[in-house]
């Protein structure tokens, strides 16, 4: 499942967004992508929301399916790149401690809940919101509590060095998600991330992971 999920978000890069082709992508975000001012209509339909130079998306009414869409939406090449290596990294070992059904109706309950938490923090925001980021923080947030003393090598930059260390996942995800609530709390620091969809999806990865998580397979998994 974990290679299906990654495999519609790059179809769907590909071919409903013209693999970043600037008028395909412009459309893709306008219409797939979360608008929270276009779901609680807090600005006029008709409204221009100018995305960049003669690209504009046009406020609707409101299409409540876009809370899904927007989860297999990205905004640019190195967007769906960094999002699928961290659902390739950690979503597998969460698929293989609940089943490939159960993490299916997992992801996208996180990613709902993401959705949820940015559209509450800044529902009047006429900035389309598109990635799978705030479902795969879901993943992460299962993969602390499951695997928290697993070993992950991150990568450090000193200047032109770099090198890699390996980290017990809870200090690395504990370090980013500390990380998002600083960025959501100071103004203007998050530079257009959605960071409160990152903690929404990563709290409800923590609170749904015991309700989905098969104690057999999770305890046969850990013993690999």
């Amino acid at each position: 499942m974990t290679v299906g999920i990654i495999a519609v978000n790059v179809l769907a890069w590909l071919f409903l967004q013209g693999a970043g082709s600037r008028q395909a992508l412009a459309a893709s975000v306008c219409q797939l992508g979360m608008i929270p001012a276009e779901l609680f209509q807090t600005v006029q339909p008709g409204t221009r929301v100018p995305l960049g130079p003669g690209i504009a998306c046009v406020i609707d009414t409101p299409h409540y399916a876009t809370v899904i869409t927007s989860m297999f939406m990205h905004g640019g090449w190195l967007h769906i790149i960094g999002n699928m290596w961290f659902l390739w990294v950690f979503g597998n070992n969460i698929e293989d401690s609940m089943g490939h059904t159960r993490f299916a109706v997992f992801y996208l309950l996180c990613g709902v809940v993401a959705a949820g938490a940015q559209l509450l923090t800044d529902p009047h925001s006429r900035v389309p919101m598109v990635g799978a980021s705030g479902a795969i923080s879901g993943v992460l947030g299962a993969y602390i509590l499951l695997f928290p003393r697993v070993r992950v090598h991150t990568l450090v930059t000193l200047g032109f060095f770099v090198t890699s260390i390996a980290l017990p996942a809870y200090v690395m995800l504990g370090y980013w998600f500390v990380l998002q609530i600083v960025l959501g709390m100071v103004p203007h620091a998050a530079g257009g991330v959605a960071v409160w969809a990152h903690v929404g999806g990563f709290v409800a990865g923590v609170v749904l992971i015991r309700l989905f998580v098969s104690a057999e397979l999770a305890a046969r998994h850990q013993a690999l």
